[in-house]
């Protein structure tokens, strides 16, 4: 019974939230300039090594022209290992069915970019003084000059679906969405994959544990036991 049940929240888990990712590697460390205006100043939600997980209401909005990947939110990751691997996933309910795409961007390649820096201004304007929030290392990293490795996280999100509902169709409802952030141990395996990882070889180990037992046991008992004279 306890299978049963095991089994059938992985499936209904699996069913009710969706998973995008990207996979990076963290650049080499720059000196932020300590002057006005500095990432401080930009308010953005920082996301890090220690503060990996975030749970956010991400605005979206249908496909247009001008907008074809739908509303951006953007974000900071800080506190990265230069060289080290990472990957960002988003998980959202399949009950709010959104497109998403995540880029990361050095900071060089947004100040360099008439667009994205034209984006990233946009989005920081719009933010309100209570909503934004900024971690303790991100907040220190952007005024004193100490190197730092750093990226933007973009992230743009379309409305997936249609409605004979005008409201939603005018004005879809914020996504309900986990951001996390994870470094790869060794640059091969994502760090919450480790107890996994570890559950399955402690699996395979008993299951191969188990069939030797089970099978000595039918040859003992198939085997022809020899006639007494």
């Amino acid at each position: 019974m306890s299978w049963t049940l095991l089994v059938l929240s992985v499936i209904i888990s699996t069913a009710i939230a969706n998973v995008e990712k990207t996979i990076f590697t963290a650049p080499a460390a720059v000196t932020l300039p300590n002057v006005r205006p500095n990432l401080q100043d930009l308010r953005l939600t920082s996301l890090t090594p220690v503060e990996h997980t975030l749970r956010a209401d991400l605005p979206v909005r249908f496909p247009t022209a001008q907008h074809p990947r739908g509303e951006q939110s953007w974000f900071l990751l800080s506190g990265l290992e230069q060289g080290q691997r990472y990957e960002v996933r988003i998980c959202w309910p399949a009950t709010q069915p959104t497109e998403f795409w995540l880029d990361v961007h050095p900071l060089t390649s947004v100040f360099d970019s008439p667009d994205l820096i034209s984006a990233l201004a946009d989005y920081s304007e719009s933010l309100p003084e209570t909503k934004a929030v900024v971690a303790e290392d991100a907040a220190a990293g952007a005024s004193d000059t100490a190197p730092a490795s750093v990226l933007f996280l973009q992230i743009q999100a379309a409305a997936d679906y249609f409605t004979l509902n005008k409201t939603l169709m005018d004005e879809p409802p914020d996504v309900k969405a986990e951001i996390i952030l994870d470094p790869y141990i060794l640059n091969v395996l994502p760090r919450s994959l480790v107890p996994t990882g570890i559950y399955l070889i402690a699996c395979t180990v008993g299951a191969w544990f188990v069939a030797s037992l089970l099978v000595g046991w039918l040859t003992s008992i198939e085997s022809p036991k020899p006639h007494k004279e």
